[in-house]
């Protein structure tokens, strides 16, 4: 008999004798993909469910730090993620006259992050899901209930309308922001949501800009208001505006381009914001959103636990939102691994053990939203002298070493094999 032969045999003794754990996870994203392969891996049964009908495409820009790299790897996709960096890759400050000067390039930010899109990720993980793994689309729970022996989840499909009622021993909440799952289990959207009033809006773009290479990014910092072209090797460009605002309701309440429009108004754009503004309105796929923390006593409550944005919602400022969903993932199923039969205990000390990371890094977004976006013009006079300094080439190397050895007790940390 082959060893593999021999492994299978195995395997099948092994499901005979000792019933597979069910787990829900609600959400195809990073965190809930990550979540889903670190439980079968522990012998778990994942069912994924996506309320989307379909995989997403494509994704904006993304850095990957050390505490994100270290879990890719032990959960085999590190080696598969697509190589965006260039050598070639430059950014530049620039004003609405088109002026520019050498700014920093993301790749050269502390930590050594590696620069990438969302989509990249996903496809990696979603490579990686062994077969057998359950995938369904276009579902969503509509009612969760639980005891003391598992989870009973209604479950409805978006376009037929049918519901089933199914039992699982966990369900994992990896649904975003806007957590269903948070919603119908912990509470109303409202007690957990704190909005940092700033909006965002993200796509590809399928223009370049002009006199700009497709390797080379931009920088567009003003009071209040910003906005990036990150550049990749082998793909578009993707952009990403960044502003703040007083009543978080009113953008919503007419179309994205005219709110994005209204805020970088009522100074003439000049030709490079006005090629961006027009490619965000023509975009195919396109993310317009306000920024929130998500902030709760707990991540679970029995048998239901949150993952990802739908527990801490981190947001792009931190740049540190896929390292931690990665994480969380994995260190979940590593604390299910260690407490086997106590899954209480097992819950909690995951959430110990992470917590006191997470609401670090939520701490450190505020103050790296600074950098993506000055609230003011005090804060946009101390963003341009610090982007000077660290391109400068005397001072330069010194003011990044500082940065970096600040960062490297935070987003470089391996925090699941602490």
């Amino acid at each position: 008999m082959t060893s593999a032969a021999a492994l299978y045999c195995l395997d099948i003794m092994t499901n005979s004798t000792t019933p597979r754990r069910r787990v829900l996870v609600v959400g195809l994203g990073i965190s809930g993909i990550a979540t889903a392969i670190r439980l079968h891996k522990l012998g778990w049964e994942p069912v994924l469910i996506e309320r989307a009908p379909e995989r997403r495409k494509g994704g904006y820009f993304i850095g990957l730090f050390g505490t994100g790299k270290a879990s890719a790897s032990r959960l085999g996709v590190l080696d598969t993620l697509v190589d965006r960096n260039s050598p070639m890759m430059a950014t530049y400050e620039i004003d609405r006259a088109n002026h520019r000067t050498k700014g920093m390039s993301f790749v050269d930010a502390p930590g050594a992050p590696l620069p990438l899109l969302r989509g990249d990720v996903e496809n990696s993980l979603f490579d990686a899901l062994p077969k057998e793994v359950e995938v369904r689309f276009a579902t969503v729970p509509t009612r969760i209930e639980q005891d003391e022996r598992g989870v009973d989840v209604t479950l409805t499909h978006k376009t037929s309308g049918t519901s089933t009622t199914e039992r699982f021993d966990l369900v994992v909440g990896a649904d975003g922001m806007r957590s269903t799952v948070r919603q119908l289990v912990f509470g109303p959207h409202e007690d957990f949501l704190h909005p940092l009033n700033y909006m965002i809006a993200a796509c590809v773009l399928r223009n370049p800009v002009q006199g700009y290479a497709t390797h080379e990014g931009l920088v567009l910092a003003e009071a209040g208001r910003s906005a990036w072209v990150f550049p990749f090797a082998n793909h578009n460009p993707t952009l990403l505006f960044s502003y703040r605002v007083e009543d978080v309701a009113a953008q919503f309440r007419g179309r994205p381009i005219d709110s994005l429009r209204k805020a970088y108004g009522p100074e003439k754009p000049g030709s490079v914001l006005s090629h961006l503004l027009n490619e965000f309105e023509a975009a195919d796929e396109r993310l317009f959103d306000s920024t929130n923390h998500v902030r709760m006593p707990s991540w679970h409550k029995g048998r239901v636990v949150l993952v990802g944005d739908s527990a801490w919602c981190l947001t792009l400022y931190s740049g540190m939102g896929v390292s931690t969903g990665l994480a969380g993932g994995e260190l979940l199923g590593n604390m299910l691994e260690k407490h086997p039969d106590d899954l209480e205990r097992a819950l909690s000390q995951w959430e110990a053990k992470l917590r006191p990371f997470v609401e670090n890094m939520q701490r450190d977004s505020l103050k790296s939203r600074q950098l993506f976006t000055p609230a003011n013009e005090a804060q946009r006079v101390v963003r341009a002298v610090g982007i000077r300094l660290m391109s400068n080439r005397v001072v330069g190397p010194l003011v990044r070493k500082v940065m970096r050895d600040r960062d490297l007790q935070t987003k470089t940390i391996d925090i699941v094999a602490q």
